[in-house]
């Protein structure tokens, strides 16, 4: 029996490398440009020019200043340099706040934890019933102690979009370092980090149709800066040694430029698909619950997060593999452990809800029939488990 051809509903998770990326990074990968950007002679020189054109290139695209731009393996060493690196500064302290949020990403959470361990004090605010921040409680939140917070800008998992420029002066006025992590709204949204009123933003390339296994942390030349967490051969102005990667650097260059390019057009055109989608499972699952905001312009592009009670989300999952729809129950970082959305929890679902999430994430190969090929499928899928469950199978 053949497999049912692949419509990919995952692009939160990942998205596949775009052709125009891929050419720009072979020369990288091959014989013809290998060098390290650290030696001095002609081969290394050009990696070092090639890699030196891509921050030029970053910088122009987010409008920063290209020695504000530190690379790194991706969205999760950027956020632990941002976290780790500003908390290295206040080692010494004897009392030391920070403030972030219940539906951040485990890169951002699980470093949280630990600083609680060592001594922080750690203020999760509270989210409303879309996942949205209150600019109130952060500035009731802020301490004389206080000296970082980390609020995403756009959520993994429902898409909510954080109201940054309403919160960022508000931590200026008190001077606490502000980061936020942008890998699922840069190259979707405008991102411009001279006027976005954060200390620190950190973006991946693998998000935005380059490669895995780079990514880069942004902070301002004005700001406090992290304090390196890799130590030897003093790389990227002694913020993060280690060989840099090329190819995957000249990658993100790319990449983001192509989406740069596309934004205006791909953000109204994901609109209108979160719109079909949105509007068709609540029209054809009357059970179903949307996670995060109703419009789509306060969500991220492409994101369409619901529930499915009292089924499980895992289940739904699998069922919509085998008809070739991949989509996902939330962050891929969590895919292996079967456990409620820690994000649909926060926004004061319960449990049986947050159990039975599926997240459709769209992307620039997504169009309007793949849509429609889901809103077939999805309401089938949903009658058929919910003719077998019985009251054991309902999640506590």
């Amino acid at each position: 029996m053949m497999p049912s051809p692949l419509r990919y509903f995952d692009h939160a998770a990942t998205t596949p490398l775009h052709p125009q990326v891929r050419e720009a990074m072979l020369p990288y990968l091959g014989e013809e440009a290998y060098g390290n950007p650290s030696s001095l002679h002609r081969l290394g020189a050009q990696a070092r020019t090639a890699m030196e054109q891509a921050r030029q290139r970053m910088a122009d695209l987010l409008h920063c200043q290209p020695q504000e731009i530190t690379w790194t393996s991706g969205g999760t060493e950027a956020n632990n340099l941002a976290i780790f690196g500003i908390a290295r500064h206040f080692q010494n302290r004897p009392q030391k706040h920070l403030i972030t949020t219940p539906i951040e990403h485990p890169c951002i959470l699980n470093p949280c934890r630990l600083l609680e361990e060592l001594g922080w004090e750690v203020t999760y605010l509270p989210v409303d019933h879309t996942g949205r921040v209150s600019p109130e409680a952060v500035a009731q939140a802020i301490r004389p102690h206080t000296v970082f917070a980390s609020i995403m800008q756009g959520n993994n998992e429902i898409g909510t979009l954080q109201p940054l420029a309403e919160i960022g002066p508000i931590l200026a006025a008190h001077e606490v370092f502000f980061h936020t992590d942008a890998v699922q709204t840069v190259g979707k949204i405008p991102v411009a980090f001279d006027t976005l009123p954060v200390d620190a933003l950190t973006l991946s390339a693998h998000k935005i149709y380059g490669p895995k296994g780079v990514g880069a942390l942004l902070v301002k030349r004005d700001s406090l800066h992290p304090l390196p967490l890799l130590l030897g051969g003093g790389q990227e102005s002694g913020q993060r040694s280690g060989t840099e990667n090329v190819a995957g650097i000249v990658g993100m260059a790319e990449a983001l430029a192509w989406c740069v390019s596309q934004l205006p057009h791909e953000r109204t055109r994901l609109h209108a698909l979160q719109e079909q989608l949105i509007q068709g499972i609540t029209e054809r699952i009357p059970s179903a619950i949307l996670n995060g905001p109703r419009h789509v312009a306060d969500r991220v592009p492409g994101n369409v997060n619901f529930s499915f009670p009292p089924l499980q989300g895992e289940s739904l999952i699998l069922k919509l593999d085998l008809k070739g729809i991949a989509a996902s129950s939330g962050s891929a970082c969590h895919s292996a452990v079967i456990e409620p959305s820690h994000v649909v929890l926060a926004t004061g679902q319960p449990p049986s809800i947050a159990q039975s999430t599926v997240r459709f994430s769209m992307g620039r190969t997504t169009q309007p029939e793949d849509v429609e090929a889901v809103l077939s499928i999805l309401p089938r899928i949903v009658d058929r488990l919910l003719s077998t469950q019985t009251p054991s199978d309902q999640p506590a």
